[in-house]
């Protein structure tokens, strides 16, 4: 979905235009209003899940940024209308809420049973046929839109695939039903992404729930992630951190890059390639490489090299 289309707005709306926009498609499309219209109703909740991203400057600029098929990969209904007061918004616009079939009971409430936040002020996401009075739905004619549950995954992903993103293909269920995913690159481990459609099925032949994929990044061989940035530990003798040395560094693609120990390192500072870490979104910088040096210390001495640190004991070294 496109946000700004669906307002009616340009990407460089004022969050008042975006405001004023949504309280005109509000008062109009409002359930209230329109009394049991199905088109209106969806075009309600549309409006009010573009207004939740773009009336919030945070959300607006994850949005801007990852475009909108990534954003609703990345960010579930639940933080979508994270922090999202319906009820007070639409009271803030005049709108009642609190008569006819959609009544919140005095505005949005999250749903106890299931489903997206935003299906609790439509009564969605419940578990079974019959009627929820908490939401105002009752009677059959609305149980038989009843969505099904969504279904939870976790899916292990490589830094090399938060590198470049990447397109995975799971299999659900014991009927072993193919789906895609694409994985931005960028993406930061416990991150959610949706799969809409692909949840449970409607006990009552409603829409499907949706599927939501917990992303788990795996431990990497070389390389540990601090946000953007990676950390690698390189040891190197007492003699290359006194008078320096050149080391050779991997990255992530598979080059290695010639790096300038400067003589004097100190033990456990930090060594920073600039720009070869992790990109922060698909279309934002990359971090950096941190090269970790710490001081090889000999076990063992050969009788030469026992004489030669007793002389340079003797400087005070």
């Amino acid at each position: 979905m496109d946000y700004y289309e669906i307002l009616g707005v340009s990407k460089s709306s004022t969050p008042e235009e975006i405001k004023k926009a949504y309280r005109k498609l509000a008062l109009k499309y409002h359930p209230d209003r329109t009394k049991g219209d199905k088109e209106a109703e969806e075009k309600f909740k549309k409006i009010s899940e573009a207004y939740a991203v773009l009336s919030d400057k945070e959300k607006r600029q994850q949005y801007d940024t990852y475009g909108s098929a990534d954003f609703q990969q990345r960010f579930s209904q639940e933080d979508i209308f994270q922090n999202f007061d319906l009820g007070s918004i639409l009271r803030e616009f005049g709108i009642n809420i609190g008569g006819g079939g959609f009544s919140t009971r005095g505005g949005y409430q999250r749903s106890t049973m299931g489903g997206s936040p935003f299906d609790a002020f439509f009564g969605g996401g419940m578990g079974g046929p019959g009627h929820d009075a908490q939401y105002g739905y009752q009677g059959p004619q609305q149980a038989r839109h009843i969505r099904g549950n969504d279904l939870s995954l976790e899916m292990p992903i490589t830094l090399h695939e938060v590198l470049t993103g990447a397109e995975k293909t799971i299999a659900l269920g014991a009927g072993g039903e193919k789906v895609s995913v694409k994985i931005p690159a960028g993406i930061q481990d416990g991150k959610k992404l949706r799969v809409a459609g692909k949840g449970s099925p409607s006990p009552t032949g409603g829409p499907p729930g949706d599927l939501y994929l917990l992303v788990r990044e795996q431990p990497h061989g070389v390389f540990t992630r601090e946000k953007n940035n990676l950390i690698i530990e390189k040891e190197i003798p007492f003699t290359s951190a006194a008078l320096g040395a050149e080391i050779s560094v991997p990255t992530l693609e598979g080059k290695n890059l010639k790096v300038q120990v400067p003589a004097g390192f100190q033990p456990n500072a930090k060594l920073r390639l600039k720009g070869h870490g992790l990109p922060s979104s698909p279309k934002g910088s990359r971090g950096d490489i941190f090269v970790k040096i710490s001081v090889q210390v000999p076990k063992k001495l050969t009788k030469k090299q026992e004489e030669l640190l007793r002389k340079l004991a003797e400087t005070v070294l």
